[in-house]
């Protein structure tokens, strides 16, 4: 595409922005429900997949979130929304996976707790691992592994909760994926 033509749809940055961004909320809130169908260690590991790589094909609005949210209002109560409604997602997970008694049972404030602390290390990887290797982390050939890192850390975090076969599921299935 030209950038005249760019510029006949997208009169602005932010008009470019804020359509992506859009279609970015739209992919993560048809996967959002899936949460409710986890029962399994694996399923867990695929629903949080899935998530890392909507924030990987969208990585450009996370690399620095906080530059984008200063410079677009429209975004940041978006943003908002959004990352409310991550955490409920995953406050259902957690929830269905005590049911499924694959994690022992918490109380709604350590849910909570859990919840927000993974919707955290969610939204804030991506800014992590570039941190940590700014030559390499985000570059194509490196997204996946970056990203399955990701996944790994957030399923650590459930480890503590996990039921002793459940935990070791996860070890194992983290050494053949990794």
């Amino acid at each position: 595409m030209s950038v005249g033509n760019l510029y006949y749809h997208f009169p602005s940055k932010s008009d470019l922005v804020d359509t992506l961004f859009d279609d970015y909320v739209e992919a993560v809130q048809k996967i959002l429900p899936a949460t409710s169908d986890v029962q399994s260690v694996d399923d867990a590991w695929f629903f949080l997949h899935t998530q890392f790589e909507l924030i990987g094909a969208y990585r450009f609005l996370y690399r620095d979130m906080s530059d984008l949210l200063s410079k677009n209002r429209q975004i940041e109560s978006k943003i908002q929304a959004l990352i409310t409604e991550k955490k409920r997602a995953l406050q259902r997970l957690l929830n269905t996976l005590s049911r499924q008694q694959v994690m022992i049972h918490m109380d709604e404030e350590q849910l909570l707790v859990l919840a927000t602390n993974m919707t955290v290390l969610m939204s804030y990887w991506l800014s992590y691992a570039y941190m940590n290797n700014p030559r390499q982390a985000l570059e194509p050939k490196h997204t996946e592994q970056t990203l399955s890192q990701g996944v790994f850390h957030l399923l650590q975090m459930l480890a503590p909760y996990m039921h002793n076969e459940s935990r070791a599921y996860l070890r194992t299935l983290a050494q053949a994926y990794l």
